[in-house]
């Protein structure tokens, strides 16, 4: 999903099913050159990976339809994940009413919750049509999830997943993140589902960037 299409559907409810990727057809590149399936990015952007490891940004937004699409096919290839590599997600905010759910995913890491939790976040905003865009909506979904509300709450609106949600919106203007899923690698390379004309050709622009990354080129 676009940035563009964040922007002209400001005034709704909801946006989740009301854009989609432009129609293209898969294409597979031998190598994947700049400019066409992916971009480079001048100055690079910043990165929390410690020495010897490539980090890996995925950029999403829980009520984006194509991050709940791409989901599982990033999940399958994060077990996969090379021992080089320190993956990391970073919720976006295109607009104020994005930060809710940006806390939302904070404050889940925060209290340990990703892998418990992170996937129903899609499954209950696509699958089971709940509106989770605002706080006590929020909060009362996690509570129903078993987890305990007032602690949630607590981290939900804590300085440290504030700072969290601040540090996001900052790492996602120095990749000029355009849609959304996307992927960064090493600070250095942008791809999203509109450039490498699909996600699933994403993960291979992704890992053919990681290989030149890993040259230190």
């Amino acid at each position: 999903m676009k940035r563009r299409e964040f922007s002209l559907l400001a005034g709704a409810a909801t946006v989740a099913t009301q854009a989609l990727w432009p129609a293209v057809a898969h294409a597979d590149a031998a190598k994947p050159e700049a400019g066409t399936d992916y971009l480079v990015l001048d100055p690079r952007a910043p990165v929390e990976a410690p020495a010897g490891k490539i980090e890996l940004v995925e950029f999403f937004w829980y009520s984006c339809p194509h991050c709940s699409a791409f989901e599982p096919e990033l999940g399958a290839w994060l077990k996969k994940l090379p021992k080089d590599v320190a993956f990391r997600r970073v919720p976006v905010a295109f607009r104020d009413d994005f930060v809710p759910q940006q806390r939302l995913y904070y404050a889940l890491e925060a209290m340990g919750l990703v892998d418990k939790l992170h996937t129903k976040v899609f499954a209950a905003i696509h699958g089971e049509r709940l509106d989770l865009s605002k706080a006590p909506a929020i909060l009362d979904w996690v509570a129903k999830q078993g987890v305990d509300r007032a602690k949630f709450s607590e981290q939900f609106g804590s300085f440290s997943v504030a700072t969290k949600s601040s540090r996001a919106q900052q790492l996602q203007n120095a990749y000029k993140v355009e849609g959304v899923p996307a992927l960064g690698v090493a600070g250095r390379f942008y791809i999203d589902g509109s450039i490498a004309k699909g996600m699933s050709n994403a993960l291979k622009v992704m890992e053919s960037l990681l290989a030149v990354a890993r040259t230190g080129k």
